[in-house]
């Protein structure tokens, strides 16, 4: 039934302008399309996605969104030059070290963007 229907993962926002400025400015987006009811949706090669305001911030303690990536140190290092600041975690079978945790065959690191979402960026061992 759902097999064949395209899904978007929802985001929400406080500040939509700040968050624009995040998605576009740090993460290096191109311009969301912003839609009649304020909702800005973001679709590319390989991710869809949207903000949404809401007057409260998120209160999710997991991961909201994760970008697949091909270098993960190069896009760490990328991002930290626009300000992305790293989490670091130590949680039993999860720890990173300088902001990288190894899972099985994945590498990955986490950060929040300007609303308090928790997003990652990950990268598959090849093979």
């Amino acid at each position: 039934m759902l097999d064949r229907s395209k899904a978007t993962a929802m985001l929400p926002v406080t500040d939509m302008s700040r968050a624009r400025r995040f998605y576009e400015e740090t993460l290096g987006l191109p311009a969301a399309r912003v839609r009649e009811n304020g909702e800005a949706r973001y679709e590319g090669a390989g991710h869809s996605f949207a903000l949404y305001q809401r007057a409260t911030p998120t209160s999710a303690d997991h991961t909201a969104l994760s970008f697949e990536v091909r270098d993960l140190a190069a896009e760490m290092r990328a991002l930290r030059a626009r300000g992305v600041r790293f989490e670091e975690y130590d949680l039993p079978g999860l720890k990173t070290e300088q902001g990288v945790c190894v899972l099985g065959s994945e590498r990955a690191a986490w950060f929040h963007d300007s609303e308090g979402n928790i997003l990652c960026i990950h990268q598959d061992a090849p093979g």
